[in-house]
């Protein structure tokens, strides 16, 4: 019985520093001492951060039917007359950017051909910056890659999805908000 007991000893400690010696530098590391006061008990843990409802149309965005295009969070909200969201989702926006304010849909195409090169559908226009076009489109290829910063493109990019959510809502004189 003995010798058992020594035998599991001694496979339970090679485990042990096998897996010391495995443990990444940054893991093994003991904490700095620190020259101020202790920390009060359960300092060092921030607060969870609330989490934001998805379908929140930004503030300040206007009131009514309308499309919402935040630049800075790179993302659209489908708004109804009521002020409810009824979807979301995150764009891939274009070199060449339609400044904050309020627009409407000018135009739409089917499909037809990216200034990109590009094969999309489902374009939504709503702005021109130096005689560039902008407007919402999805590529038929699926991609939404990072725009070509050299070419002078307004196509902001979704997913054939959400392409096709935004066609079916931004019809013409639909009202556009872009907001920072």
């Amino acid at each position: 019985m003995a010798a058992l007991t020594a035998a599991a000893v001694a496979v339970v400690g090679f485990l042990a520093y096998q897996a010391s010696a495995n443990v990444p530098d940054d893991l093994g590391a003991k904490p700095k001492a620190s020259n101020s006061a202790p920390a009060p008990a359960g300092a060092g843990h921030s607060k969870p951060k609330a989490k934001k409802d998805p379908l929140a149309v930004p503030a300040d965005s206007g009131t009514g039917t309308r499309v919402v295009y935040a630049l800075s969070d790179r993302r659209v909200w489908l708004v109804d007359a009521k002020g409810k969201a009824s979807r979301t989702f995150e764009v891939m926006p274009s070199a060449v950017t339609a400044v904050p304010g309020t627009y409407t849909v000018t135009s739409r195409s089917g499909t037809v051909q990216g200034s990109d090169g590009v094969p999309i559908e489902h374009v939504v226009r709503f702005a021109s910056v130096d005689d560039v076009a902008i407007g919402f489109s999805a590529a038929q290829d699926g991609s939404m890659e990072e725009p070509d910063p050299t070419l002078k493109a307004g196509g902001v990019r979704m997913t054939r999805e959400d392409g096709n959510a935004m066609w079916t809502f931004a019809t013409v004189s639909v009202k556009v908000v872009v907001v920072p």
